[in-house]
């Protein structure tokens, strides 16, 4: 009597020779390409959302110097001049106490406890004439000179 054998399920018949088919593993170089791969797309898109808030920073003090600027004007309408230098933004919150007092001044022109700060929480530099203004911004490195986000915001280029 014969006994008849079946192929292994893993064993296919094609034109009449049994061929087994072995489960192609993963090697290690197959993981590494692939963690590689996913890590350069990973740095990618993580520059990309960490550019998104530093750029914010930059528009935020670009719309505090317009606000400021407002103030300013506000200022100068009721008082004929601007803060000078001495005086700098608090003139905008208190009513100055050095230099030039003003007489009609009315404010506070800036809802603030104390004067505003750019995007990096930095003071701003404020230099007045009492005709003339600039308001700067040291950007986010805090000196003076830079390119991109480390570059100076002023009032006089916005």
């Amino acid at each position: 009597m014969t006994t008849l054998t079946l192929p292994h399920p893993r064993c296919i018949a094609r034109g009449g020779h049994l061929r087994h088919h072995r489960m192609r593993a993963i090697t290690f170089i197959e993981v590494l390409v692939v963690m590689i791969i996913l890590s350069l797309i990973a740095g990618i898109i993580g520059t990309q959302l960490l550019s998104v808030p530093a750029k914010a920073k930059v528009d935020v003090t670009k719309i505090q110097i317009s606000s400021i600027e407002g103030a300013l004007d506000r200022y100068f309408l009721e008082n004929s001049t601007f803060p000078t230098s001495e005086q700098g933004l608090e003139a905008l919150i208190r009513l100055p106490e050095v230099g030039v007092i003003p007489k009609n001044w009315q404010g506070p022109y800036l809802k603030a406890n104390s004067a505003p700060t750019d995007g990096w929480k930095n003071p701003f530099i404020y230099r007045s004439d009492g005709r003339d203004y600039t308001i700067i911004s040291l950007g986010a490195d805090g000196v003076e000179g830079g390119t991109e986000l480390d570059a100076d915001i002023s009032s006089k280029n916005l």
